[in-house]
């Protein structure tokens, strides 16, 4: 990845957000499950047969080039409560399907990296299995980046070049291949974007935008404390001194990164951006897209009710929306 972000490591897991008041979901009866199989998981048959045995009541949909993911989760809105089988990308459009619908959203990590899982505290689909049965849900943050929403990360500028460049070259020679490719191209071509980030003008190699504050604070942002901050965790690397682009090198190269003048970090509740090269160039969850000239981050007005482990630490059955009982389940 252009931007290095360590695995977390499936032991000690833990989601710390606000509990809400849940129903369980023991048979999948009111649940519909969006299965997205070319989200890059090997083990998505095991998840689907899995599913069919553990979740025999549940409504299974199946994305495919008939039945695109959009309209899948269309087909989906009869039911009570969402669920997503599929990488971060599915998962981001899963929860602005269930933020739309007022409806909770479970989470089957079938991708190949599940960051958003894996901050719930769900390292399989038994976690999230767990949780369905126990109606143990909590109500986490979603940002916005002009407009689109995030669980996850959002960027502009270099990043949203490399994945653009990264998928045109993936389904030639595989994604990991084609993302060291595309990194070795990005950073020999890029320049700086020119911006005013809360009025103050920057130019902008890589720009970080974490849904809530992430750790450890170096350039390797691998987990987050807490999913329900109302914070965004900023981190950049700034071009606007001639050298920039050697240091830049230079520090990636040798891993001194985090140490260089040429990265900065700031917690925000909101940020503003104004570009003076044109409309920008988005990305949020790993999906591109275009934005506008100015452009705002900022929290959705509604947190994101989803499934997961019972580890969480706050206050236990506070009511919020989304949290609806489906038809025939069990107490």
């Amino acid at each position: 990845m252009l931007w290095p972000r360590s695995p977390s490591e499936p032991a000690g897991l833990q989601c710390a957000a606000d509990a809400v008041a849940g129903i369980s979901i023991p048979s999948g009866a009111g649940l519909a499950i969006v299965l997205n199989a070319s989200a890059g998981s090997s083990s998505a048959d095991d998840i689907i047969n899995a599913l069919r045995s553990k979740l025999p009541d549940a409504a299974l949909i199946a994305v495919n080039d008939e039945l695109p993911l959009a309209r899948a989760f269309h087909e989906a809105e009869a039911a009570t409560a969402l669920a997503i089988v599929g990488g971060d990308g599915s998962v981001n459009a899963a929860a602005e399907s269930a933020l739309a619908t007022n409806r909770p959203l479970a989470v089957l990590p079938g991708g190949t990296l599940n960051h958003f899982a894996r901050d719930l505290g769900i390292a399989d689909p038994e976690g999230t299995l767990n949780a369905l049965r126990g109606g143990d849900l909590v109500a986490v943050d979603v940002g916005l980046i002009d407009g689109k929403p995030f669980l996850n990360t959002a960027s502009f500028g270099t990043y949203a070049a490399f994945v653009d460049a990264r998928e045109r070259l993936e389904g030639h020679i595989g994604k990991w291949a084609a993302a060291f490719v595309a990194a070795a191209r990005v950073l020999r071509h890029a320049e700086p974007v020119r911006v005013d980030i809360d009025g103050r003008q920057r130019q902008i190699w890589m720009i970080f935008i974490g849904n809530c504050e992430y750790q450890p604070p170096g350039f390797a942002p691998s987990r987050r404390d807490r999913l329900d901050d109302g914070l965004f965790d900023v981190r950049y690397l700034d071009g606007t001194s001639r050298a920039s682009r050697t240091r830049f090198v230079i520090a990636l190269i040798t891993g001194q990164l985090s140490r260089s003048k040429v990265f900065h970090r700031t917690v925000v509740r909101s940020l503003e951006v104004h570009s003076h090269d044109g409309p920008l160039r988005l990305a949020r969850d790993g999906e591109t897209f275009d934005g506008g000239i100015d452009v705002r981050i900022a929290k959705h007005p509604d947190r994101l009710v989803t499934y997961a482990p019972r580890t969480h630490s706050s206050t236990e059955g506070r009511p919020v929306a989304g949290a609806r009982e489906p038809e025939g389940s069990g107490g």
